[in-house]
């Protein structure tokens, strides 16, 4: 694997999905054609420069909706990129995920891959998943209308890309800002503090589209096979994955996000992607 290609891969695909320059002079949201389609990450539909939607964003859309329908098209959407990338997509994919891996790499705190009671958090992410996304979605009302909860209450993503570039070219949008605001962007601060010492914190125990693209690991086409047999059980690849996992885990976990830093490290080069 050519050294830095995941991360010219975030970066050029980051550029791409928010590459609606204009929106982020004038504090407007893009609103065009391109919006109707969902990008596979975590991508604020609200971010200036966003020129497509974010999947939990459409999910939480349709479960809005007075006349509660099943999401066909949004559910086809995760299926079709779940079954062939699985959590691929969140390892080189994702913008709020590169955002959490240049985090990581400033050189202070010693670095720890879990958080303590890793084994317990790290369902969090479908409790999020069930409460804020889907029930909070089709139940919890403000005003006369149903709330999208897990952007409104917790949603990280929306508060770097969308709120904060909103407000710093929006002045009536400052003019309006609460408790929620604050809430939210106490919370963002608290993620990217802990990120600088934790590998992807929120990825790992919070992200609702880690846990669906994560029940797809096992089947996805795009896999990390391990040739067992040439495997000379050195652990190379155990110590570089970043979120912990054996070599047995590698790929087939939910927690696996396909970043590819056990394929660097395995000195017999018995680990590679799957063709």
């Amino acid at each position: 694997m050519r050294k830095n290609l995941r991360l010219k891969i975030q970066l050029l695909f980051t550029i791409v999905t928010n590459g609606y320059a204009y929106g982020f002079f004038k504090g407007k949201i893009y609103q065009g054609t391109f919006k109707y389609v969902c990008v596979p990450g975590l991508n604020c539909y609200s971010c200036p420069g966003a020129v497509g939607s974010c999947p939990i964003g459409a999910l939480q859309a349709l479960l809005n909706q007075r006349n509660l329908q099943i999401p066909f098209g949004v559910l086809g959407f995760f299926f079709v990129f779940g079954s062939i990338l699985g959590r691929f997509v969140c390892g080189w994919l994702c913008p709020f995920g590169l955002v959490q891996d240049l985090i990581h790499k400033i050189p202070i705190f010693q670095k720890r891959k879990r958080l303590p009671f890793h084994s317990v958090l790290k369902y969090g992410k479908y409790l999020v998943l069930i409460f804020l996304v889907c029930i909070g979605s089709m139940f919890l009302f403000g005003g006369f209308a149903k709330v999208p909860a897990f952007c409104k209450y917790l949603c990280p993503s929306g508060t770097l890309f969308g709120a904060l570039p909103l407000l710093t070219g929006n002045s009536l949008l400052r003019s309006q800002i609460g408790g929620l605001f604050f809430w939210k962007l106490g919370l963002l601060i608290f993620l990217l503090i802990i990120s600088v010492k934790i590998y992807r914190p929120f990825c790992q125990y919070l992200c609702p589209l880690g846990a669906i693209y994560g029940w797809f690991n096992r089947i996805s086409l795009v896999q990390i096979h391990w040739e067992e047999e040439a495997c000379s059980s050195c652990s190379s690849c155990e110590a570089a994955c970043p979120v912990g996992l054996s070599i047995k885990e590698i790929s087939g976990s939910p927690e696996c996000i396909r970043c590819g830093r056990c394929i660097q490290a395995c000195p017999k080069k018995c680990l590679h992607f799957r063709k």
